[in-house]
């Protein structure tokens, strides 16, 4: 018979055991789980000691109690007579009640668990719980019923507790209370989450035993990471982070049901996320609502990246609060927005660089409008002249009208679908992270239709204080501005797989009506992310399920802490099967275009990463950038994740270890002198040397022999100096791939090469000039075996200066 149990099938499991007389349940982790990631957490909340303090004493106490009694099973009493050796009893006892209460507060009744307890009383069983504790059997009933309820203590008819029997169930608990209860052992079913102590334990008892299996190991994986990044996240926060994961228990029970991928990573990280996120939305309106006088509030989620969220809230909500899906995108709210000229040089002093035809369109230009001010731009600089086009008397007032029509248009579509009375408040509800929707919209709607405007946001991040209501489930009230940033970089993952599988909209027809682009997402990427959102939403009404407690108000500050670490871990630390379920990801910026450019590309981040190193990453325009550094181990990731999670001002050169001086040839055509270079270390063992080469004047010779036996080389490559010089790399731009000759090297495999002797080298020839700016040569290399040192020997000059001609 199968020696281990799922959560999901405890209800059932007497059913085919019709010999049990017993059910004897573990009670941590089996009858009373915690909504921490590690029992220690608890003591993070203790007033007073500190959670080292609290385990250190536990372990003096242990160590006492087997020296002195020859037993390692110790009670509370004991461990808090190590913290406070110089405190009377009355203080003690204090801090132990202290202790107790918090336990209280983050333990919960596991629901399977419950379940099968009441079948065991119906069908006339005995139930017990044996546990290895520090408490004793009083005081586990009192947590027990403080935490799961009277109802369920009063299920139970005995409990055992290692601190009183002075052994664990490994060294003999349970045996002991099979003699206590005089029963046969074999009519003892018990189970536990323990393999050693009640699989093993109970099978050395004599009893029926069964280990209760949470998860799997993937599944603690990604929760141990998850606690691991919310440990980096929280530090400093106030109240400490307890590494809250009230989303275990439904984890436990839910997850093994599902054998999708898409719909695992949508009720394992996307549900904890948006269920925490609903049910702050949810007592965000509440307030609004008491501190509205007569209006009522809208709830309206903005599409697309709303669409996932709403969906999670009416699942939460179950209708109680309605919602309405809106679609108000950054284009038509910018294009609603101008007012004055002032409004339409503001928008465009924060567009310097972008997309000009991007700008005319959001400017409401027609396409051959467009076309003539295109035609008259200058190639160099052209942006100043773009806003002398745009100034011209006739094309700002076609703007500023353009722009009215078309808050219009907006206004319509809001009386249409929303149908805001006078006084009425628009609760706007987007994962955020600007707001720029609403610092668009919310003085044209507040004139337009005489209502309030708030906006709510799943994290909130705002580039200035535009003084507007805005408030964020994850903002600064609770996190610093480097842990936003951080969580700001990534957010691509998250809209992608919270969008609506439709178009952006870029206009209203005069009676409201939404005028949508056509969505530029490939149908495969649209079955995929169906799949996470239906994972999502199951995990939502599951939520509850797993979960029994005395009736209590929300623990908003635990889901807030779970969610951030949740998306944390996601966002820097993913795991391979989630990868593999974004692999083929597309992000559209949503701002009029049909633009798209891929979630992440793994090759592109491992040239990057060898190329430059960790470094690269400041400037890459990937979308979701630690996906690329799967497979460079946790130390990289890590890496990334602390330097942008506490702001660190790192530089390239902070990363620099070690160096290898190469060799180099340096011949104009007409002379070839010796020099040497200083390659500094990028990642994974390869080196990069930057050598000038002036406006394309100088060959190179890397006397590779000098140095190697057999080296790799992962690439050799020309660019401006400018560009290298850069902080805002982008690898491949403005990059000529060289051409190099090979003397007295042997190309054995990519990449791979063997040098023959002392004097082998690889001549490489300048790029073809283009302009006067100083051009560089870029060698990455891993060097693979070292040659034995000996006298170098120099190749003929004459060969040299063939070499460099060809």
């Amino acid at each position: 018979m199968n020696d281990t149990i799922l959560p999901r099938d405890l209800p059932t499991v007497l059913e085919a055991r019709p010999d049990v007389r017993v059910l004897s349940l573990d009670c941590f982790d089996t009858l009373l789980w915690r909504d921490t990631h590690a029992p220690s957490d608890v003591f993070r909340v203790l007033d007073g000691p500190s959670s080292m303090q609290r385990i250190w004493a536990e372990q003096r106490a242990r160590a006492n109690a087997l020296l002195r009694h020859r037993r390692n099973e110790v009670g509370i009493a004991e461990i808090y007579a190590q913290l406070l050796p110089n405190a009377d009893a009355d203080e003690r006892q204090s801090m132990v009640a202290q202790e107790l209460a918090a336990e209280a507060r983050h333990c919960f009744g596991f629901a399977p668990v419950i379940a099968l307890m009441r079948d065991a009383k119906a069908r006339g069983l005995q139930v017990i719980i044996v546990s290895d504790t520090y408490l004793d059997a009083g005081q586990l009933g009192a947590l027990i019923a403080n935490a799961a309820g009277d109802d369920v203590r009063a299920l139970i008819d005995l409990i055992f507790c290692s601190s009183e029997f002075g052994m664990s169930k490994g060294e003999g608990l349970l045996a002991a209370v099979i003699k206590r209860l005089g029963v046969p052992a074999q009519t003892i079913l018990h189970i536990g989450d323990n393999r050693a102590a009640d699989l093993i334990g109970g099978q050395k008892a004599g009893v029926q035993a069964l280990h209760l299996k949470q998860f799997t190991e993937t599944t603690e994986q990604r929760l141990r990471l998850e606690a691991a990044t919310g440990a980096m996240i929280h530090v400093g926060t106030t109240p400490p982070d307890r590494h809250s994961q009230p989303h275990r228990a439904p984890i436990a029970l839910g997850e093994p049901q599902i054998d999708d991928a898409a719909e695992t990573l949508g009720y394992t990280t996307i549900g904890p996320v948006l269920h925490g996120f609903a049910r702050w939305v949810h007592a965000e309106s509440e307030r609004l609502r008491a501190t509205t006088d007569d209006g009522q509030v809208h709830i309206l989620f903005l599409m697309r990246d709303g669409h996932l969220p709403r969906l999670a809230f009416d699942a939460c909500q179950q209708g109680e609060a309605p919602t309405h899906a809106t679609e108000i995108s950054r284009f038509t709210a910018t294009a609603s927005s101008f007012r004055s000229e002032a409004d339409v040089l503001a928008y465009l002093s924060g567009e310097l660089g972008s997309n000009i035809e991007a700008i005319l369109k959001q400017l409401l230009f027609k396409p051959q409008e467009i076309a003539v001010i295109l035609r008259d731009l200058p190639k160099q600089a052209p942006f100043p002249a773009l806003l002398r086009a745009v100034r011209s008397a006739p094309r700002m007032k076609s703007i500023l009208a353009r722009s009215r029509a078309f808050a219009d248009r907006l206004a319509a579509y809001l009386r249409a679908t929303v149908a805001p009375a006078k006084g009425d408040v628009l609760m706007l509800v987007d994962l955020g992270y600007n707001g720029s929707v609403q610092n668009r919209v919310d003085r044209i709607l507040r004139e337009m239709l005489n209502v309030s405007v708030a906006g709510r946001y799943l994290l909130l991040r705002e580039q200035d204080m535009p003084g507007l209501d805005k408030i964020g489930f994850i903002d600064p009230q609770h996190y610093d501005a480097a842990t936003l940033e951080a969580l700001c970089g990534n957010v691509a993952v998250l809209e992608q797989l919270c969008t609506a599988a439709q178009g952006s909209v870029v206009d209203y027809t005069v009676d409201g009506t939404a005028v949508r682009s056509a969505n530029a997402i490939k149908g495969g990427q649209s079955e995929t992310r169906d799949a996470v959102q239906r994972g999502t939403v199951c995990y939502v009404k599951d939520a509850s399920a797993a979960i029994v407690r005395p009736a209590g108000p929300i623990d908003l500050a635990a889901m807030r802490s779970a969610a951030v670490a949740v998306l944390a871990r996601l966002m820097f630390l993913p795991m391979p099967q989630e990868l593999a379920v974004l692999s083929q990801f597309q992000h559209d910026v949503n701002l009029g275009v049909q633009d798209v450019v891929p979630l992440f590309d793994p090759a592109i981040g491992r040239r990057g990463l060898r190329q430059r190193g960790l470094f690269y990453m400041r400037g890459s325009e990937r979308m979701y950038l630690p996906a690329e550094l799967q497979g460079e181990g946790l130390a990289v990731k890590l890496t990334l994740l602390a330097q942008k999670r506490f702001g660190l001002g790192l530089k390239y050169a902070d990363f620099i270890d070690q160096t290898i001086t190469l060799p180099i040839l340096i011949a104009d055509g007409r002379t070839v002198d010796t020099a040497t270079i200083t390659a500094t270390p990028t990642h994974d063992g390869y080196y990069i040397a930057p050598i000038p080469i002036d406006d394309c004047r100088y060959a190179i010779g890397l006397q590779f022999g000098q140095l190697y036996d057999w080296v790799q080389v992962e690439s050799v490559t020309f660019m401006p100096v400018e560009r290298f010089l850069s902080e805002q790399q982008r690898s491949g731009l403005e990059e000529v791939v060289a051409k190099p000759t090979l003397e007295g090297i042997e190309q054995t495999a990519p990449h791979l090469y063997r040098c023959e002797d002392a004097a082998a080298f690889m001549m490489i020839p300048p790029p073809p000039r283009r302009d006067a700016r100083p051009m560089m040569l870029a060698v990455v290399f891993r060097p693979i075996a070292l040659r034995a040192p000996s006298m170098p020997s120099q190749p003929a000059l004459a060969d040299i200066g063939v070499a460099a001609a060809r």
